[in-house]
């Protein structure tokens, strides 16, 4: 692996407002100088058809591309009834198709969130079994759920909270640390 690690930000919100791209945002300042992280925007992508996984739209192709180029995929997981949101599973759907083209496939990745009372907890679980069929090499620890995540950012969207933006920077390192080690 190059000295350089390109990581790939996903978060599974589209709202302007945001935490969970937030968060990303927090982690593009904490990265040490040899690391970049690029966020993706998933509001371009349609809902998944299968009749056109052969021939998915340019925006489809364009992020599977940004995924394939990463070296690591770092996601913003928010908790929608107790799940991950449909924006997350529909671009997920999108990349993983076809099967035998899809490109998480052994690429090292770090699951994070930010969320309510209980941060983001149950959709982390449910998006590490995705993960698992995705064979994404998911970073065990350490984990970020940020609870009661509206009263940890500022208006700007700077995390501020310093147990939280101690655990950011810790998932960052300990993602680049993984990423090298599989590397």
């Amino acid at each position: 692996m190059a000295a350089h690690i390109h990581i790939l930000g996903i978060s599974g919100s589209l709202r302007r407002g945001s935490f969970n791209t937030a968060l990303l945002r927090n982690a593009q300042a904490m990265l040490p100088e040899d690391v970049s992280l690029e966020i993706a925007d998933l509001s371009g992508i349609p809902l998944f058809n299968q009749d056109h996984e052969h021939e998915p739209p340019e925006a489809v192709r364009a992020f599977k591309a940004k995924i394939a180029g990463a070296d690591a995929l770092l996601f913003a997981v928010p908790e929608y009834n107790y799940s991950i949101p449909g924006v997350l599973k529909n671009a997920i759907d999108w990349a993983s198709r076809p099967y035998n083209e899809q490109p998480f496939n052994g690429k090292p990745a770090a699951i994070m969130g930010a969320g309510g009372r209980f941060g983001t907890v149950r959709a982390q679980l449910h998006f590490r079994q995705i993960a698992s069929y995705l064979n994404l090499l998911v970073l065990p620890r350490p984990e970020l759920m940020v609870p009661l995540a509206h009263q940890k950012f500022d208006a700007d969207g700077v995390l501020t909270d310093q147990d939280a933006r101690d655990q950011l920077k810790a998932v960052v390192n300990a993602l680049v640390e993984w990423t090298r080690r599989l590397g």
